[in-house]
């Protein structure tokens, strides 16, 4: 065990749990896991979270999954291939960002004493929620840090008018979506600690430059999930492993620690530090995706993305995560 990080607590705690590799899957409410998880004991956190929350409510998502009626819409279908539905994030009303905003100050709130200072957490989202999403992370003591932008062409945005499609033949809503925004937050170092003795005391505070050793770049050229990953897991905002093992591998500047994804959703952050040898933690409150991450898992950790394979084996001395 490196210096950095503290022997391991059964971080599994009571909640139904499942271990692959070094890192562990459990399934409950983030908010009940984190309550219970020791302070200054989070390295960093890759998630990708209910941003329209209402849209991830268990009752919404069964919906999706069921063909029913609800606020999940298809995307326009080109090029012959059938959508996954996407979140009418649009369809938000008032009070409905108001309880958004919530959502995000209180687990900002909940989230904040149990990171190291200095640590970072990268979160996903998207043009039209950001603005919402960040502010609130920003209220609840997270450090805007700034954003990642995922350029990778979109299916949001562009549409004619609805119901004035023949009326308005030139015109479009809202731009073509081409970019994905990441906020990128940091835990407030203690006042007047520089990064140098950030690193040396907690290992936080920067982060991890590229295997060329180039600096990490806040912009990442990306492509649409591949259909082979979403043949492993259908889940409606799968991202692509050559993005997430981008970020899971800058997310710890020294290789080492714990990254939690407290949204897991089918696994993707999870798979991504399984193949760059780094240790995680995954949390899912609904059971079908929690049971989708313990199959989808292994099977994404040993892709190969641009060609190769980026799994690595595991580090000198890097335990195993202890249940």
């Amino acid at each position: 065990m490196n210096k950095h990080t503290p022997e391991p607590q059964p971080l599994a705690f009571d909640f139904r749990h499942q271990t692959v590799g070094r890192s562990l899957l459990v399934h409950a409410d983030c908010f009940d896991w984190l309550n219970l998880l020791p302070d200054n004991s989070i390295d960093a956190v890759v998630t990708d979270p209910p941003y329209g929350v209402k849209e991830y409510e268990v009752k919404e998502i069964e919906r999706m999954h069921n063909g029913g009626s609800g606020i999940w819409r298809l995307p326009p279908a080109f090029d012959g291939n059938v959508r996954a539905p996407l979140p009418r994030f649009t369809a938000l009303e008032p009070k409905e960002r108001e309880t958004l905003q919530r959502f995000f100050r209180e687990w900002a709130g909940f989230l904040l004493p149990k990171l190291k200072p200095g640590a970072h957490v990268f979160v996903a989202c998207n043009s039209f929620m950001s603005q919402l999403v960040f502010s609130s992370l920003i209220e609840g003591g997270l450090e805007f840090r700034t954003e990642v932008i995922r350029m990778v062409q979109t299916l949001r945005g562009g549409d004619r008018p609805k119901l004035g499609e023949q009326e308005f033949p030139d015109v479009c809503s809202l731009p073509r979506g081409g970019y994905e925004p990441w906020g990128l937050f940091r835990k407030p170092m203690p006042k007047k600690m520089t990064v140098r003795e950030c690193l040396r005391e907690f290992g936080t505070g920067g982060l991890r430059r590229r295997t060329d050793d180039k600096p990490f770049f806040d912009v990442i050229p990306s492509e649409r999930t591949p259909r082979r990953e979403r043949d492993i897991a259908d889940h409606p905002s799968l991202k692509p492993q050559s993005l997430m093992r981008q970020l899971v591998w800058a997310s710890l500047p020294l290789g080492e620690g714990i990254v939690v994804d407290p949204f897991m959703g089918s696994g993707s952050t999870i798979a991504a530090a399984e193949a760059v040898g780094y240790r995680s933690v995954g949390v899912e409150r609904y059971a079908d995706y929690f049971d989708l991450a313990t199959r989808a898992v292994p099977q994404l950790r040993v892709l190969a993305t641009n060609g190769r394979t980026t799994a690595l084996p595991p580090s000198e001395g890097q335990a195993e995560l202890e249940l």
